[in-house]
């Protein structure tokens, strides 16, 4: 018996030890910056920005809960490699309808598109990119996405360069005319509040199909 409980004390010794050494070892892992990403993503479209943890999102990719703080600091830093990447994917989406030579009218018409699309179908990204109170935009890689989305959208309505340019300020109404109405559409369709809306239109009509309607109308404003 005594034999029997020293082998297992001694068990229990060795495996702690496994798990202290275990713990204080660095973590190798090729790609552990992109599993990462790749897990805080699926929590985010899965539980929302609530249930996004730095450790929820360890768990998620299967590493040490310590082990992401070499690539991201704290959760906040997490969250905005998170929307850096989503700028990067909204960037290409507001474009991915455009055509060589057409006016800016169709132009403007196709990154509207892309905008709402986006959103629909990144809804929990989406509104992390646009939720400043939790993003360091101090952060290269975010800062860089995040203007160069700008500038699709800047350019679309006649106002090219970097975002420290000089505006005139028919120049900035019209990007804010052209923003709110896309993002404020987006905001709408996100919260369901357009569906009431959309009820009372003819059979077939949905969210995009009134998007479209507005895009291609005066009332755009674009």
């Amino acid at each position: 018996m005594k034999s029997t409980r020293r082998t297992a004390s001694r068990t229990a010794v060795s495996a702690g030890r496994k798990r202290r050494a275990a713990a204080a070892a660095p973590y190798h892992h090729g790609a552990l910056r992109e599993a990462m990403l790749e897990a805080a993503e699926r929590i985010l479209e899965r539980d929302g920005i609530a249930g996004l943890t730095l450790r929820a999102a360890a768990r998620e990719a299967g590493v040490s809960h310590a082990a992401p703080k070499n690539h991201f600091g704290d959760i906040r830093g997490l969250l905005s490699e998170l929307a850096a990447v989503g700028f990067a994917r909204f960037g290409a989406a507001l474009v991915a309808n455009t055509r060589e030579g057409e006016t800016r009218k169709a132009r403007l018409e196709a990154i509207g598109h892309g905008y709402v699309t986006f959103a629909q179908q990144n809804p929990g990204l989406f509104l992390l990119m646009f939720r400043g109170e939790r993003l360091d935009f101090r952060r290269p890689a975010l800062r860089a996405a995040g203007e160069a989305a700008f500038r699709v959208l800047a350019g679309a309505v006649g106002a090219p360069g970097p975002p420290e340019m000089a505006l005139a300020l028919p120049q900035a109404a019209r990007i804010t005319a052209a923003w709110s109405l896309v993002h404020g559409f987006a905001m709408l369709m996100l919260d369901g509040r357009l569906k009431p809306l959309v009820a009372r239109t003819p059979d077939g009509t949905d969210e995009m199909t009134l998007l479209a309607a507005i895009l291609r109308g005066p009332a755009s404003g674009m």
